[in-house]
């Protein structure tokens, strides 16, 4: 379209193209809304790729990485016990990054099309909320600033990593999460300051590689929003897999020198140096809200960023929305971006589905990954809660066994009295696959018997979760 026929009025205007960016798009478009989206989203060949951190630079990417490092160990460590003998197994990390990026191309080709097909108006610009009914726009080409304006705006512009000061990113040595997927070479020895979601999904990946691989966290406590019994076994197993994690480690300094990064970290026991040959920065995100909007527009911001939102995902600014990890309505995982764009397209069309936010899965991509919906038993009781537990263990299952993936266990917490499904939490093999069939049964109030008396297929790693069912089942 050329910039004298450009269109510059539509009914709704999305500001970023990741999950929660371009779905919204793509309802409000299904619903009739003439709709635009903006997005500067650029890969470090400086090409525009839609689908956001997401699939640019995040989940998508690192599960990517972590098939193919889990195709490489199981070549080096799992084969013989299968009656099959490989030789001279080698890694060519250019092809495998390679792999990875035509998934990306791929998937981002997908939404482009859909936006097509959609008849959505893409921009490849910077866009600033001017108020709350235009966007400055910038296309990235510096071509020239334009003004669109729009009935509705939704904000949807994503996170970015969090620097640290005691670790400044040089990118070649010390770097962010983006970085760390888009390595030239495996590292000998790596370390990563922070073990979240991030930093263990990272780690899964270059240690099945082979790179010694150390994690230095703050906090004293493994996985805190986690289920504490499902931690303490994600400990162990990581561990055993060679994980080497360093709770209540601080980090003082990073400072690179003869091709080596030294580390310096305090814990209880005092001060330790550790020399790696990477160090990733894996200590959280942040909400990119630094020029979203103009500073006239008055756009309401908490201390750390966030957009100020109501439970309609409304900002202060009548018509203009804040979605995905913009807010602080849920933790920053992408269905929860995806819920948000879809909730607030259908509510401008008038339709009111409102977002379970107390039940929204939660899932580590590791190996073996972890998955869980719902309230922890650490939480319940510190609430008071009478509960029930059942657990059953993947070593049970025959499916398991013959895919030689049996570490792990299914836990489910239930009301005491009224049998209603409080919480289930899994690591193992696909747990984030198991955890659908837990969240469509808390999705209609099922209880713990009505798990039990489903029939599941045998054998079935889902079979896990309804052996765990049927040690609830009541008489």
């Amino acid at each position: 379209m050329s910039k004298k026929h450009m269109q510059t009025s539509f009914d709704v205007i999305v500001i970023g193209a990741g999950p929660a960016g371009y779905s919204s798009a793509i309802r409000c478009a299904q619903l009739g809304l003439k709709t635009a989206c903006i997005d500067n989203w650029c890969d470090k060949k400086g090409l525009v790729s839609l689908g956001g951190t997401y699939l640019n630079a995040g989940c998508v990417a690192s599960i990517a990485l972590l098939e193919s490092a889990k195709i490489y160990h199981s070549l080096n460590h799992n084969l013989k016990e299968h009656g099959i003998q490989a030789e001279a197994i080698s890694v060519d990390i250019a092809l495998m990054m390679q792999r990875k990026n035509n998934i990306i191309d791929a998937l981002s080709q997908q939404i482009a099309d859909s936006f097509v097909d959609h008849k959505i108006t893409y921009m490849k610009a910077e866009a600033r909320l001017l108020n709350d009914r235009q966007v400055e726009i910038t296309p990235l080409d510096q071509s020239g600033v334009s003004m669109l304006e729009a009935k509705h705006i939704i904000l949807a512009s994503g996170s970015s990593p969090i620097d640290l000061s005691c670790a400044p990113i040089d990118n070649e040595f010390i770097i962010n999460s983006t970085m760390a997927l888009n390595l030239g070479a495996i590292p000998k020895r790596l370390a990563i300051i922070g073990a979240g979601v991030i930093g263990l999904e990272l780690a899964s990946i270059w240690n099945r590689f082979g790179a010694e691989t150390i994690l230095l966290e703050a906090q004293e406590t493994f996985l805190s929003m986690a289920d504490q019994q499902i931690a303490l076994e994600a400990y162990r197993i990581y561990t055993e897999q060679g994980l080497e994690l360093r709770l209540g480690a601080r980090v003082i300094s990073a400072k690179k020198g003869n091709k080596k990064v030294t580390v310096e970290y305090q814990d209880s026991d005092g001060t330790h140096t550790l020399r790696v040959d990477k160090l990733i920065v894996a200590s959280g995100r942040k909400p990119n809200t630094e020029n979203l909007a103009a500073a006239e527009a008055n756009l309401l911001l908490d201390e750390n960023g966030y957009v100020h939102v109501d439970e309609n995902c409304r900002t202060n600014l009548p018509g203009v929305y804040a979605i995905g990890d913009l807010t602080l309505l849920g933790p920053m995982i992408a269905h929860k971006g995806i819920e948000e764009g879809l909730f607030v397209a259908e509510q401008i069309a008038g339709i009111r589905n409102p977002i379970n936010y107390d039940l929204l899965p939660s899932v580590v991509f590791t190996d073996p990954e972890i998955a869980w919906v719902g309230q922890t038993e650490q939480g319940l009781r510190a609430m008071g809660e009478s509960i029930k537990i059942g657990t059953f263990p993947l070593n049970a299952t025959a499916r398991a066994h013959a895919m030689s993936q049996t570490e792990g266990i299914v836990k489910i917490i239930a009301h005491a009295d009224t049998d209603a499904i409080l919480g289930v939490h899994i690591i193992g093999m696909q747990a984030s696959e198991m955890i659908a069939e837990a969240v469509l049964a808390m999705e209609f109030s099922a209880s713990s018997e009505d798990l039990a008396r489903t029939i599941h297929a045998h054998p079935t790693l889902a079979k896990a979760l309804h052996g765990a069912a049927l040690t609830l089942k009541t008489s």
